[in-house]
């Protein structure tokens, strides 16, 4: 029995991808300032970046619900993509032609994924 992947199945899952790089933003916004003991547990920037990867596990149940998870697992590594931009934006880090190389290959895994699920 072959079950379809809805695009609806597919933004949600991006969408958490999305969500969860944010995340990743600000954990490291969070873990900047190394204070030490529960001053630093209650680091505002570092429980947003917590409440985003637990908030972005919201849209991906809603995505896997109804479609393949053998296609929209590998959607997961969008996160990736988007982690490398927001890391430039935000603190300023290069993106060499290498990890550009290796981002156009998880892009390219994705399409072709994306394209088998049909």
């Amino acid at each position: 029995m072959t079950v379809a992947t809805p695009m609806s199945s597919v933004l949600l899952v991006i969408t958490a991808s999305v969500i969860g790089s944010f995340g990743a933003v600000y954990l490291k916004l969070g873990a900047a300032p190394r204070q030490k003991g529960l001053k630093y547990i209650l680091n505002g920037r570092l429980l947003f970046g917590i409440a985003l990867y637990i908030g972005s596990s919201i849209p991906f149940v809603m995505g896997v619900r109804h479609g393949e998870l053998s296609v929209l697992y590998p959607m997961v590594s969008t996160g990736y993509v988007c982690t490398m931009l927001w890391s430039r934006i935000f603190f300023g880090e290069p993106i060499t032609w290498p990890k550009l190389g290796a981002l156009l290959i998880i892009v390219a895994g994705i399409v072709c994924i994306n394209l088998g699920g049909r």
